[in-house]
């Protein structure tokens, strides 16, 4: 009895990594045993900076937030300081869009916690 090799399942394996291996260069899209080796570090990269992502994005906005304050005479420590004393519950994404595209409003706030 001939032995059974299983080749649909092998290709639609196969055909599964080169899928995910698309855009990448040389013979990294069109080598299984190389796209398998840089779709599984690609997935890792993935996954690795999804939660990075987090900690850029927070530090960004608070770089804004401290430009913004440093305009109206507080640092960023005050200014936050001074929001938790008067209990004024504004996430840093938030007070980052009202310092940019809001400064009125961020103005207002300023205000607010230096008094």
């Amino acid at each position: 009895m001939p032995r059974a090799k299983n080749n649909v399942a092998a290709r639609k394996r196969h055909k599964k990594i080169l899928k995910l291996a698309r855009g990448y260069r040389l013979g990294k899209h069109r080598l299984y045993r190389t796209a398998k080796d840089q779709v599984e570090k690609s997935l890792q990269y993935a996954y690795r900076d999804r939660r990075q992502k987090k900690r850029n994005f927070r530090r960004l906005w608070i770089v804004r937030i401290n430009a913004a304050c440093r305009e109206h005479g507080l640092t960023y420590s005050q200014f936050i300081h001074g929001l938790k004393e008067k209990n004024i519950d504004l996430n840093r994404k938030a007070l980052a869009h009202l310092a940019m595209h809001e400064p009125d409003a961020f103005k207002a706030l300023v205000e607010q916690v230096a008094k």
